[in-house]
């Protein structure tokens, strides 16, 4: 700048050297033309103001600092302003704020960038921004400044943390957020497991402010995480537990426990209830408590509770029918545990074992005949695992095994009845033919069906 300035003096210099020089050749005229070369000349010598670089394009995230540049060459004694565009409003001339946003702000680093500071950017600063220079014509250059604001779940407008639904009904879970760019919501559920939607459709992912759920079943309850992102850090998510309200059932595996005298036997039964039921034992009318005789223990996962009761020392006054009851607000259950005596196994030599039963049950009898018992017959009854044998007979009285079972062992039943009375065809290749006869005894005075294995030279009374 300094050249141009000398550069310029010694041009006037030279002008009025030669008006001395030369006074009657110069007219008013010529004076005037001389000094209108004189300016041309420096103009056309002199670098008008320019923009060395353009404005970058910021972004910020809302409530951080913001900072645009404008580089101007050969500015000279021209100024440098800068205006938002959108909002309309000039905020800074030279070195002055003129907007009484007190967050604007504007310095010179003497290396001809003039920076504007943004301090704690709101949603409002963003738009453009013109760098603007008051020469005839007027130049300027224009950037853009990005406020971007991180997801934010809007409470008010999703779904609490907390809803309940009844088995077998439909509901929506919502979840609405905010933030620039527009999020977008996802959902997942915690525990892993996948999401069933559209008509029993499973997926792990579902994209949506809404999650439609169609006929709820006990096995969806838990909770569910809706996540909103939107490239902006940090993401933010929400927890809504879902609760799936159901009446308790109840499954019993054995309906039919034998033990002998004075070992200790267990019982227990399955439930499912929400909301959480209220579990325990009754014993002729009356609830069992925990004591040295009884131990009772409960282990609950979720809506599932495993009941156990231990039962130590039988007496004869603890066989009877034990009830395992489950009850919330929804409705009642029960099921029923009948506990039985088996008889301390003996041990009768083979030969007489071999006579006592060709006594009480001949090998073939006759449709009529009638036959003497002396005694309650026994009983043969296939174990739990024998496969293709019945484990009821046809009038549902359950069968005993007697002098099968060892002390402190026992056997039971389930409650899952068979597919069909009968031996199977393996059953019967295994163990040989069976005969059924009608007989009648003396003792009980009714017709008795009697089924015979003829190799085993046994029968079974039904």
């Amino acid at each position: 700048m300094g050249d141009h300035k000398m550069l310029i003096l010694q041009t006037v210099k030279l002008i009025l050297l030669a008006l001395k020089l030369l006074p009657k050749r110069f007219t008013h005229r010529n004076v005037l033309f001389m000094i209108y070369l004189v300016t041309l000349v420096t103009h056309v010598m002199m670098d008008e103001p320019r923009f060395a670089q353009p404005i970058p394009n910021v972004t910020v995230a809302v409530g951080r600092d913001a900072h645009l540049p404008c580089v101007v060459e050969h500015l000279g004694t021209y100024k440098v302003a800068w205006i938002h565009i959108d909002r309309q409003m000039i905020l800074t001339i030279h070195r002055h704020v003129i907007s009484r946003i007190p967050r604007y702000s504007v310095t010179y680093d003497n290396s001809n960038t003039w920076l504007l500071h943004v301090s704690q950017a709101q949603q409002d600063d963003r738009g453009y921004y013109m760098c603007q220079v008051n020469t005839n014509p007027m130049i300027s250059q224009v950037g853009y400044l990005q406020v971007v604001v991180p997801p934010n779940i809007l409470d008010i407008e999703s779904t609490p943390s907390s809803v309940a639904v009844r088995e077998n009904q439909n509901i929506n879970m919502t979840c609405r957020a905010d933030g620039f760019p527009a999020p977008k919501i996802i959902w997942r559920r915690e525990d892993g497991q996948s999401i069933t939607v559209e008509r029993k459709k499973k997926v792990m992912v579902y994209d949506g402010e809404v999650l439609h759920l169609t006929k709820v079943s006990r096995n969806e309850m838990g909770a569910y995480l809706c996540i909103a992102t939107n490239g902006v850090p940090p993401s933010v998510s929400k927890r809504i537990i879902l609760d799936v309200e159901f009446s308790p059932m109840i499954w019993v595996p054995n309906q039919l426990v034998g033990a002998p005298l004075s070992t200790d036997v267990t019982i227990d039964c399955h439930t499912e209830a929400h909301p959480r039921a209220i579990i325990y034992w009754v014993y002729n009318s009356v609830m069992v408590l925990p004591s040295k005789k009884y131990i009772i223990d409960h282990n609950e996962n979720s809506y599932r509770a495993h009941m156990k009761l231990t039962i130590k020392g039988l007496s004869m006054g603890d066989f009877g029918n034990y009830r395992c009851i489950s009850k919330n607000s929804l409705g009642e259950t029960e099921g029923s545990i009948r506990v039985y005596e088996i008889p301390l196994p003996s041990t009768p030599s083979k030969q007489n074992l071999h006579m006592e039963q060709k006594e009480t049950v001949p090998a073939v009898v006759s449709r009529n005949e009638t036959i003497k018992v002396a005694s309650q017959p026994e009983v043969l009854f296939p174990m739990k695992n024998d496969e293709g044998h019945a484990s009821r007979s046809p009038n549902g009285i359950p069968f005993e095994r007697k002098g099968s079972v060892a002390i402190g062992q026992s056997f039971s039943y389930t409650d899952m009845p068979p597919k069909e009375f009968g031996v199977s065809n393996d059953a019967r290749s295994s163990f040989g033919a069976f005969t059924l006869l009608s007989l009648t005894t003396s003792v009980v005075p009714s017709t008795l069906f009697v089924l015979c294995h003829h190799r085993y030279e046994s029968c079974l009374f039904l």
